[in-house]
């Protein structure tokens, strides 16, 4: 036997598992500032990942990332002194990896160890992997019920809202905003707990049938090997148990379209709020990335309607031609502010859609690092804009049009702050009673009104907002 070896030969040494290789490159890549809905099917791609483990590579992924504020929490308490700042953030990753299989999946104990374990040897070192069994060990000693005590007591001296946040792993000052958010949409501080676990579940995919009859969709998703369920909200919205959309010819040419039930919902209020004259202009003014206008689009079909289009980015511009190519000249595109729109066309348009650059702190459950990024401060830096967007849409708007105004955000100081602004005039505008409207789904029965305000917990959606206002 030679005693030349390759330069690759590692005795004793496992390959690490390809899905959990994955998840780390990902959250690597996330914490370089990338978004993880964009890194993880690129990075799923280049390692020819499918089946189960493209499905396991994506819940691990998506799941650590929620959960990373307990994970951060716990394994702080398991370093035994060691300053959590001055861990290899790669091996901080590998933890966080570590600690959502034994904690957070189905994963039997001895596999989330080894594979954990043989990861941080492969990517890291032997010294790192001495250092993370050790870990893994101190976090598999408890169930997560028993570790929901161990934070509650370790976090008691810094108040209950701390241990919460820890529990569920959400920034404690997005808590705070929550709090006032449901109190003002009619419900109590009581149900915080239901949202923060909601925000913690991986949001299922909606679909919104526009150039093609729903049954063509179903048929669609069967073809391609999904399981299609109905909808929560929307008689039309289509929802997949499981399966790839990409896969979904009606997906892939624009027919249909990824689109949250809540989003949905917004378009058909615009579209089908009762409105008195004439009806054959409508404007959607922050158009990108085009998933609400082609779903406007689609429901204007057949009526003598034309929806125009604006957006400041070309690049997002670009997806709006994209998502309403199947809709031909019934939709006119145009980049640049919104708010230049009034000067240029005053009085113009019967319908108008202010979907608002908000916070985004609605929809957390789909976009998983988005917890750990947004401050504070993000909402108060876009009240300026809302404000001057929704007054633009005023000034478009013909007398008596409508102005529907939306965010993903439930944040009072994004929503009902705004539309203060506005409503407080009555000589400017009268509001309509959203939960009056025959666009809303007997499902919504908790919409007290005026304006609808969509909870992850109670309607399986993000947490839209919106309010239908008429221009005197």
């Amino acid at each position: 036997m030679t005693d030349e070896r390759p330069s690759t030969w590692r005795p004793g040494r496992m390959e690490s598992d390809p899905a959990r290789l994955v998840a780390l490159d990902v959250l690597e890549q996330v914490r370089d500032g990338a978004f993880a809905n964009i890194a993880l099917p690129a990075t799923l791609k280049r390692a020819n990942l499918s089946g189960k483990g493209r499905g396991f590579a994506t819940n691990l992924t998506y799941g650590t990332l929620r959960m990373q504020g307990r994970w951060d929490a716990i394994i702080r308490m398991c370093v035994q002194g060691r300053p959590f700042e001055e861990i290899d953030p790669l091996v901080i990753d590998i933890l966080r990896l570590g600690a959502h299989q034994i904690q957070g999946l189905d994963v039997a104990i001895h596999a989330a160890m080894n594979e954990t374990v043989n990861l941080a040897r492969n990517e890291v070192g032997s010294g790192a992997s001495g250092f993370v069994n050790a870990v893994m060990h101190r976090i598999s000693e408890r169930t997560a019920a028993e570790w929901d005590e161990v934070l509650a007591a370790e976090l008691a001296d810094q108040g209950p809202k701390a241990v919460l946040a820890a529990q569920t792993s959400h920034p404690e000052w997005i808590l705070d905003v929550y709090e006032k958010s449901l109190v003002a949409s009619g419900r109590t501080v009581a149900d915080l707990g239901d949202v923060l676990a909601a925000n913690n579940g991986p949001a299922r995919v909606a679909i919104a049938p526009r150039a093609v009859s729903r049954e063509t969709v179903m048929n669609d998703a069967r073809e391609a090997r999904a399981t299609p369920l109905d909808g929560v909200l929307m008689p039309d919205a289509i929802v997949l148990e499981r399966g790839n959309p990409g896969r979904m010819q009606s997906i892939r040419d624009q027919s249909a379209g990824v689109q949250d039930e809540g989003s949905q919902l917004v378009a058909h209020l615009l579209a089908g709020a009762p409105l008195e004259g004439r009806d054959e202009e409508w404007l959607d003014m922050c158009a990108g990335p085009g998933g609400k206008t082609a779903t406007i689009a689609g429901l204007v079909q057949g009526r003598n309607v034309r929806v125009f289009a604006n957006e400041l980015h070309d690049h997002r511009l670009d997806l709006v031609a994209n998502a309403v190519a199947p809709f031909g000249d019934a939709v006119a595109l145009r980049e640049g502010d919104g708010r230049t729109l009034a000067r240029e066309e005053p009085n113009r348009f019967d319908r108008v859609l202010v979907d608002a650059p908000c916070s985004g702190i609605g929809s957390l459950r789909r976009r998983p690092e988005a917890r750990w990024r947004k401050t504070p401060g993000d909402a108060e830096g876009m009240m300026e804009l809302q404000a001057g967007l929704l007054a633009a849409a005023i000034d478009a708007a013909r007398p008596g049009g409508l102005i529907c105004y939306s965010t993903c955000s439930p944040d009072v100081r994004e929503t009902l702050d705004i539309v203060n602004q506005f409503t407080d005039r009555v000589d400017v505008l009268d509001t309509v009673d959203v939960a009056r409207t025959m666009v809303i789904p007997g499902s919504l029965d908790t919409i007290s009104g005026p304006y609808l305000q969509l909870w992850p917990d109670e309607h399986d959606t993000d947490a839209m907002f919106a309010a239908l206002l008429i221009k005197k």
